[in-house]
């Protein structure tokens, strides 16, 4: 895939995700109004029916009285009727003049103590017409045979006092004349100045959210879903697009290192095949050795693919020896020694470990010492000066290898055990391989129970670092 099909694909999916992420919110948005709509008309029906009620207590308490009243004014009539007949039957002998009109006057006073029997409710103030706790109990049992189960506040306006005189709590009296349901209190009373109940959510919001909880949690989980698969996407579009490149690139070095072998092989059966050349036997063997040793290093760069491709399957099988360490290296040394020398450089070591014999599969762990330290004669421009030290540590032996060469920077420091990478060295392609060798390197260690680090920076140097237990605790 190309650079601009890459950004056309991100920015289509960019744009996709945008827009559901969009008319998610509208959704969401669509819903909360919903809700509030519902909530507004709830309390509505609720507080209404709180207003209804009152009302209706009232009136069978002013209902009440009035029997009452009836059955006092009854007993007045019967008692007042008989002081009559009382009176009537003495005032005929009574010698007192004035003995009848007394009578009226008392008989007029007992009908006005009766008249003030009966409870005036529209004169009277509104904190003595209503029972807080009672008007609180009513408030609560609406609101929760509405599906409104959330903290309320509620108080009593008088506009004509310009106070409450009834408060739940007295913590939101601003919120309560703001914000809060105004109702009108006993809307019968036509001749008197209204009082108002005000109803007061203080956590509203909350209880809108908490009724959209799943909805909510669903738009939400399926946002995250879309963002991870979108972020898992483009990591994955990268990761095939590095893969790809890599690939091309590790064909392209494979190709160029068989084909220098396979040429000078051509050349050497084509001089061996030309009858214009003069045979002799130092010719014929001269060939020979070059053939040989071309065919050698086509058969151990055919082996170091297959090798890796084992490692990526999981199918190299490991034969544990008891092997010396010190030995492998003096071995792997010898087999690098004029390549080092050639380029004007030596290899010295520092053998310090007093344990040194390990069980290990000796090929590949051979294969490890020298890929480090073909790296390092690679890596270093001229005059290699290559050190390899031991020592014990931590019931284990530590082998390090450090050169003088160009170094690596840290961000390459992070991706130079990948499979396939090789550090990037500009135009410049004198330094041959594959990007096999250290990928393969950290495996072989880990497989031993091992690990491999390095300290490196440029211009002056890398150092690799590899620790392998004595007692190995393999994985094969």
């Amino acid at each position: 895939m190309n650079q601009k099909g890459f950004i056309f694909i991100i920015v289509l999916i960019t744009i996709a995700l945008i827009g559901l992420m969009v008319i998610q919110s509208y959704w969401i948005k669509n819903a909360i109004t919903v809700k509030e709509a519902n909530f507004v008309r709830s309390v509505n029906e609720a507080i209404s029916n709180v207003v209804y009620k009152l009302e209706k207590i009232e009136a069978a308490n002013r209902l009440q009285n009035q029997m009452d009243f009836m059955q006092q004014r009854q007993k007045w009539l019967q008692s007042i009727d008989s002081l009559n007949q009382s009176f009537m039957d003495g005032a005929i002998t009574s010698s007192d003049p004035w003995a009848y009109e007394r009578f009226m006057q008392k008989s007029m006073l007992a009908q006005e103590v009766l008249q003030s029997m009966i409870y005036d409710y529209s004169n009277t103030p509104v904190e003595n017409r209503v029972n807080a706790s009672a008007l609180d109990s009513l408030i609560k049992s609406e609101l929760v045979f509405k599906g409104i189960n959330t903290v309320f506040e509620f108080g009593i306006f008088s506009p004509v006092r310009n106070f409450m005189p009834i408060q739940k709590t007295g913590k939101y009296p601003k919120e309560l004349l703001n914000k809060g349901f105004s109702f009108a209190l006993f809307p019968s009373d036509m001749f008197s100045s209204p009082d108002y109940l005000m109803v007061y959510f203080p956590n509203e919001k909350r209880f809108l959210i908490t009724q959209l909880w799943g909805t909510l949690t669903i738009s939400i989980v399926f946002i995250i879903i879309i963002i991870l698969s979108f972020a898992y996407t483009v990591i994955t579009i990268l990761k095939q697009k590095k893969i790809s490149e890599l690939k091309n690139d590790f064909i392209n070095n494979m190709t160029h290192e068989f084909k220098t072998p396979i040429s000078t092989i051509s050349l050497a059966c084509e001089a061996l095949s030309d009858k214009d050349i003069i045979k002799s036997t130092d010719l014929y063997d001269n060939y020979i050795n070059v053939i040989n040793e071309e065919n050698k290093r086509l058969g151990g760069m055919a082996e170091r693919i297959l090798q890796s491709a084992s490692l990526e399957k999981g199918q190299l099988i490991l034969k544990h020896e008891e092997v010396n360490v010190h030995d492998v290296i003096n071995e792997s040394i010898k087999n690098i020694q004029l390549q080092v020398e050639k380029k004007g450089g030596q290899i010295s070591t520092d053998f310090n470990a007093e344990s040194y014999l390990i069980k290990v599969d000796k090929i590949h762990f051979t294969n490890v010492i020298f890929n480090l330290l073909d790296n390092a004669n690679k890596y270093a421009p001229v005059s290699p000066e290559i050190k390899i030290t031991t020592e014990n540590s931590y019931s284990g032996i530590l082998i390090s290898v450090k050169d003088n060469g160009t170094g690596i920077s840290k961000a390459n420091q992070k991706k130079i055990f990948e499979k396939l990478y090789r550090i990037p060295t500009g135009n410049i392609h004198n330094v041959k391989g594959f990007g096999l060798g250290l990928s393969y390197v950290k495996a072989i260690i880990e497989r031993h129970g091992g690990k491999i680090t390095l300290d490196s920076e440029i211009n002056k140097g890398t150092k690799f670092i590899i620790y392998l237990p004595l007692n190995n605790k393999t994985n094969s």
